[in-house]
C-alpha cells in the first residue's frame, strides 16, 4: 500500500472570517482500501477539514489554502461541475445526523432515487435494482412500504443507515463518516461500526471515520491520526496510538479512558482483522 500513490492526500490550512487558524498546515494521507481514524475534541477542525476534503469549505465561509489532491487531481482547483461529479459519486460524506440530512417531505425510496440519478443514465427499473443493492449491503428491507417512509418514521439507527446506503449506493472509493456513530446507542453504534468494516473489506472503499471517540477507533481503524488545536500531533497505527503515544494531548485522551482497549501483538492492514476487533472492544 505504501509503494503507490494514495487514494487522497491533503496539505492545508483554513481560516475562518471571525476565526483564524482553524487549520494549520495540516498533511493528510488516506490509502486506498485504509480505515482511517481522525480523532480530535469539539471545536478541534474535525469536521472542517472533512468539508474541505469535499471541495464544500467555501459555503461555510471558509477559505481554505493548499491543496487536495485526488486521483491526480487537486479538488480544491477543480470546478464546481468537476466537483459535483466526484461528490456522492467517488467521495461520499455520513454526517452525524440522519435527521437533518434526509429531506423530511421526501419518501426514502424518492430520495435514494434522487442520489441515483445524479450520476447514472438509465431508466427506473435499473435504478431501483442499484437501491435494492445498497440498501441489502447495509442490512435494511427494501419493499415498497419501507421505501415509501418518511425520516421521521425511521428510528435514528435507520436512518443512518439510509444515509450510509446513499452514501455508497455508487460505490464510491472514499467515504467521510463524519461523527457518524456519535448519536447512537451502543449496539447500533457497534453494528454500523461492522457495517463501515464490511463496506471496506468487500467493497474496497477507503474510510475517512472521524470520531471523539477512542474506543470506536481502536475497534476500527488501520491508521489513527489525533487532531487537537487545528494541527495532527501525532499519528500511527492503534497499537502506537494507545501503547506508547507521544503527545502530551494523546497521552492525556488515552488515560481518560476508562480502560486501555486490547489489542493484538501485531496490526495490519486488513480489513477482517479490524472487524475481529470490534468483538474485544464496546465502543461507546
Amino acid at each position: 500500500m505504501s509503494f503507490q500513490e494514495p487514494l487522497l492526500s491533503a496539505n492545508l490550512s483554513v481560516d475562518y472570517r471571525n476565526k483564524g487558524g482553524v487549520l494549520r498546515d495540516i498533511s493528510v494521507r488516506i490509502e486506498r482500501r485504509e480505515i482511517l481514524g481522525l480523532v480530535g475534541q469539539s471545536g478541534s477542525g474535525k469536521s472542517t477539514l472533512a468539508l474541505a476534503l469535499m471541495g464544500l469549505l467555501s459555503t461555510k465561509g471558509g477559505d481554505v489554502r493548499g491543496e487536495v489532491m485526488y486521483r491526480g487531481r487537486d479538488i480544491l482547483k477543480s470546478s464546481e461541475k468537476e466537483l459535483r461529479a466526484i461528490r456522492g459519486k467517488e467521495i461520499s460524506i455520513v454526517l452525524q445526523s440522519p435527521l437533518a440530512a434526509l429531506n423530511p417531505a421526501l419518501s426514502i425510496g424518492a430520495q435514494l432515487m434522487e442520489a441515483w440519478k445524479a450520476h447514472e443514465r438509465g431508466n427506473d427499473a435499473r435504478g431501483s435494482e442499484s437501491i435494492q443493492a445498497a440498501l441489502t449491503n447495509v442490512s435494511l428491507p427494501h419493499d415498497k412500504e419501507f421505501l415509501r417512509r418518511r425520516a421521521s418514521q425511521l428510528s435514528v439507527g435507520q436512518g443512518q443507515r439510509v444515509c450510509i446506503a446513499m452514501a455508497v449506493l455508487h460505490r464510491p472509493a472514499l467515504l467521510l463518516a463524519d461523527e457518524a456513530t456519535s448519536a447512537l446507542d451502543p449496539i447500533t453504534q457497534s453494528e454500523i461500526l461492522n457495517l463501515f468494516a464490511r463496506l471496506n473489506r468487500e467493497m474496497g472503499t477507503a474510510v475517512l471515520y472521524i470520531s471523539h471517540d477512542l474506543l470506536s477507533v481502536a475497534a476500527l481503524c488501520h491508521r489513527v491520526c489525533i487532531l487537537h488545536e487545528g494541527q495532527i500531533v501525532e499519528s500511527g497505527t492503534p497499537d502506537a496510538i494507545f501503547n506508547s503515544p507521544q503527545h502530551e494531548y494523546t497521552r492525556r485522551l488515552v488515560a481518560a479512558l476508562p480502560s486501555t482497549p486490547l489489542r493484538k501483538s501485531s496490526h495490519t492492514n486488513e480489513t477482517r482483522d479490524a472487524e475481529n476487533r470490534l468483538l474485544e472492544v464496546t465502543p461507546y
